[in-house]
């Protein structure tokens, strides 16, 4: 089934925008609004003059319109204001994450090849920081201009592998951040969104920073990522709240027995995995407000969304996106190809994108479901096994504190176990909870499960591996007709 686009922003693919774009669809307002708050109110009048340095700082490196460059800055009004600031040259932006190593942003910039690079001289930045105070350091870099018009260059979240290069023009953002203003649920101006989520990635940086800009809503990063920081931090303002995060985030919160009240709070929004039913549930009951779901990716944004909890778990494809369902997988219409480098007909063609989610589409209603990652349904012995569903069992046991479950010839799991638990009530209650088809061959207990930046799982088992200390393993168990172990060809 294929839903039809929303009238007020059909139409397929847009011409690409001159670089005032960013002066007549972000920095627009009344000088004395407030825009920002990290630490300090930033008003917009603020914020256009610090967007003017950096344009002036990046041009005396030799930044042109059409050139290229690659920032690697923790959240901060130094990241903002130098993006805004490459885009208003109208150059190409690449966003590295802050906290890659030496090595990995070495082997990110001769992938992308940038003529200029913007680092960190200096930072406060933490890993329980939600932003930092940054001195700037702009450094030339033996790269070439832009080789295409995008306007900004991401790097997938790689939890399943090697990252893929995606490019998005500046017309493709902006019909975006003009798509959430035409969806129900999400924060209107005047109101408030205290945002968790990356800026380097799709959910911070569009349904954040980009959305909270256009619309006039006051966009706030809290100091510290921890419970009592976030809840701080929504408690220090009067006007309506939405949290905006991932799941990670979501349990982080629902982890706190007896939050304060908190009557500016209206609801929190989670992009990125399914929320799973009892975290779902734990939050609701705390904090007593709606947990809206978004599905989206790096390539498109937002896909569809959920924000009132009413179709849980499904979602409602946003408004001028169509969603189809081909072989038991979501296609979502993209008029262009998002990948940059050799393209590969099995992840975009004629005008789909190939999300490699499992999902449906209900005929009557428009209503999709995301099933899962495809790479997370396995057959055994001929029988279709979804890892998601063990995953989320596992994870469901007071005696589990995370849990990744993953296939390779065998179905095998990396558990965090909870204070105090043994590995041995684990297994005691998979024998009684999953088939023995479905049941992991391998236990691997480990002291920390690896997350992409943006809190995603890792999946990929040679990370998963490489978890260090190791923990105790269960003994492996036995092969049996009744659980076979070899995948079908």
């Amino acid at each position: 089934m294929t839903l039809g686009q929303h009238p007020a922003v059909a139409g397929g693919a847009f011409p690409q925008l001159e670089p005032d774009w960013v002066d007549e669809v972000l920095l627009a307002g009344a000088a004395d609004e407030v825009c920002l708050y990290l630490d300090e109110p930033v008003s917009r009048a603020e914020l256009r003059r610090l967007v003017a340095d950096r344009h002036h700082a990046l041009a005396g490196a030799g930044l042109r319109r059409g050139g290229s460059v690659a920032l690697c800055l923790a959240p901060s009004l130094a990241f903002i204001t130098n993006l805004l600031a490459s885009w208003r040259i109208g150059a190409q932006a690449s966003l590295l994450d802050y906290r890659l190593t030496p090595y990995e942003v070495d082997v990110a910039l001769k992938r992308l090849l940038p003529q200029v690079v913007v680092t960190a001289e200096r930072s406060t930045a933490g890993p329980l920081r939600g932003f930092a105070e940054i001195t700037e350091r702009v450094r030339t870099y033996p790269g070439r201009p832009a080789a295409t018009t995008h306007a900004v260059i991401q790097l997938s979240s790689g939890s399943t592998g090697p990252s893929k290069i995606i490019a998005r023009d500046a017309a493709n953002l902006v019909e975006e951040v003009k798509r959430y203003t035409l969806i129900d649920g999400v924060p209107r101006s005047g109101e408030r969104i205290v945002s968790l989520a990356s800026m380097v990635h799709v959910l911070g940086l569009v349904g954040g920073l980009l959305y909270s800009l256009h619309a006039g809503v006051k966009l706030t990063i809290p100091a510290r990522m921890t419970a009592d920081g976030i809840l701080s931090t929504v408690a220090a303002g009067s006007q309506p709240t939405t949290l905006l995060g991932v799941p990670f985030h979501i349990e982080l919160l629902a982890s706190v027995r007896q939050p304060p009240k908190l009557p500016q709070l209206t609801g929190m929004t989670t992009g990125g995995e399914l929320v799973r039913a009892d975290v779902y549930n734990a939050f609701v009951d705390r904090y007593d407000v709606r947990l809206g779901n978004m599905y989206g990716m790096t390539e498109v944004g937002v896909i569809a969304t959920d924000l009132f909890g009413a179709h849980r778990p499904a979602v409602m494809p946003a408004p001028g996106l169509s969603v189809r369902e081909e072989g038991g997988e979501l296609h979502v219409s993209v008029p262009t190809s998002p990948y940059l480098g050799d393209q590969d007909p099995n992840r975009w063609s004629d005008g789909w994108l190939h999300t490699r989610d499992a999902g449906a589409v209900d005929t009557r209603t428009g209503l999709v479901r995301v099933l899962g990652r495809r790479d997370s349904q396995v057959s055994v012995g001929g029988l279709k096994v979804d890892l998601t569903e063990i995953e989320h069992m596992l994870a469901a046991l007071p005696e589990v504190a995370g849990a990744v479950v993953v296939h390779d010839h065998a179905i095998e799991a990396y558990l965090m176990l909870a204070d105090g638990a043994e590995l041995s009530a684990v297994e005691r209650e998979i024998t009684t909870r999953l088939a023995a088809y479905k049941r992991p061959r391998r236990l691997h207990v480990v002291e920390q499960l690896p997350r992409t930046a943006t809190g995603k799982l890792v999946r990929d088992q040679t990370v998963l591996r490489d978890q260090s200390p190791p923990g105790p393993e269960a003994p492996e168990q036995p092969e049996t007709p009744e659980q076979p172990v070899e995948p079908e060809r």
